[in-house]
């Protein structure tokens, strides 16, 4: 009894002592993710990409409950104030609506849009008479008594001060509205188009990479065929495949991109495959399924997660070159391309401006996801050290 009672004191002082160390080296070392996220920030570059990216994704999700121009699709227009510069202020009469729309929810709102219940005219001078307003629209001559109208003061509304920050396209349109909800549309783009090549790419890279043999040839045969097909014409022919709009395009982008992934996972698996833990896991009777998704699959999303953000930037300059085409989102929608397509005519005229913002968002934007693709391919390399 002595004996095994000596026994067990041990085994347990030893399981106690194991654990110990186990935690000493985590709470020193900390999990891999840990590792990851203090070399990430290390990565000046990388982590000031992290915040102006964190910052677009944040007027995207709040969309019109951030914009000037809270109408669906930043679309309230005033021809007679088009072309204005930035910083110009006007002075708008809110008129009511005679058929009041429903009020809608605030998640509403900020994914579509306000409808608004009034309508604003910009005037140039005002002021109250007997019960009424009487108001020079803007687009009067200063002084034209001859343009005077008048309305009664109880359908109208105190009037406000509207100031355009970054000016009016040539239909009026408030441009630093346009700019944000064009934000939503490239983070868009790029979010779906990159889902559905991680959902084919990881599928096809994984049989092949894992099977081998036939399929592994059979499947390498429909990416180099793809892959020889330029991709800008071939998103172009699943456009018209599918038709224009704001859906298809992801789609198009999409189904064009997971090549990359696929012939990334099928290298990466073809060395994973061979190691011990995967032979073990054969020999134990695990399913292909179980080894695949379980022990395999994790071990090759670093470098997925690299391509990844390669694929986001990759995407958004898609769907701008297809915008700027014709072929992308549609009007009334906003995208950075088919801003640059409307405006840039304007460069030989004085209103460069019109042009070149959204060609700069376009540019910050894909060298944030470059940088943090090359932030995150060393953070996730095992071979460098914290030095």
């Amino acid at each position: 009894m002595q004996r095994y009672t000596k026994k067990y004191i041990c085994k347990t002082t030893f399981i106690e002592l194991h654990v110990f160390f186990r935690k000493r080296i985590l709470s020193v070392s900390g999990s891999p993710g840990s590792i990851a996220w203090r070399k990430f920030k290390k990565n000046k570059t990388g982590l000031y990409s992290l915040v102006f990216l964190g910052f677009a994704v944040l007027i995207a999700c709040l969309g019109y409950l951030v914009t000037p121009d809270a109408t669906p699709y930043a679309n309230d227009q005033y021809l007679e104030l088009g072309l204005k510069r930035p910083g110009f202020s006007v002075m708008m009469l809110p008129v009511r609506d005679r058929v009041p729309h429903a009020s809608q929810s605030f998640f509403r709102t900020m994914v579509t849009g306000e409808v608004m219940n009034l309508q604003n005219i910009p005037v140039r001078d005002f002021s109250y008479k007997n019960g009424s307003i009487f108001f020079i629209e803007y687009g009067a001559a200063a002084g034209d008594q001859a343009l005077v109208r008048f309305l009664p003061a109880g359908t109208v509304e105190r009037p406000v001060k509207k100031t355009f920050w970054l000016g009016s396209d040539r239909f009026g349109r408030d441009y630093l509205s346009q700019l944000m909800i064009g934000t939503r549309v490239s983070l868009s783009v790029g979010l779906i188009s990159v889902a559905i090549s991680l959902l084919i790419g990881i599928f096809m890279g994984a049989l092949a990479g894992y099977y081998r043999g036939w399929v592994d040839n059979f499947i390498m045969w429909i990416i180099n065929v793809i892959w020889s097909i330029p991709t800008l014409l071939l998103v172009i022919a699943i456009t018209f495949a599918l038709g224009k709009g704001f859906w298809q395009v992801f789609i198009a982008v999409g189904l064009t991109m997971w090549v990359e992934v696929a012939r990334v996972v099928r290298g990466q698996i073809l060395g994973i495959r061979e190691k011990e833990y995967v032979e073990a896991a054969r020999a134990l009777g695990f399913s292909d399924y179980r080894i695949i998704v379980h022990h395999i699959l994790p071990n090759v999303m670093a470098a997925v997660i690299v391509i990844s953000a390669a694929n986001f930037a990759s995407a958004i300059l898609m769907e701008a070159g297809l915008s700027f085409l014709g072929l992308g989102v549609q009007p009334p929608v906003p995208s950075w391309g088919s801003m640059i397509k409307e405006n840039y005519g304007y460069i030989v005229l004085d209103y460069a401006y019109l042009a070149v913002l959204p060609g700069l968002a376009i540019m910050l934007m894909v060298l944030a996801f470059m940088l943090i693709g090359n932030a995150l391919r060393d953070a996730l390399d095992v071979r460098m050290s914290e030095a």
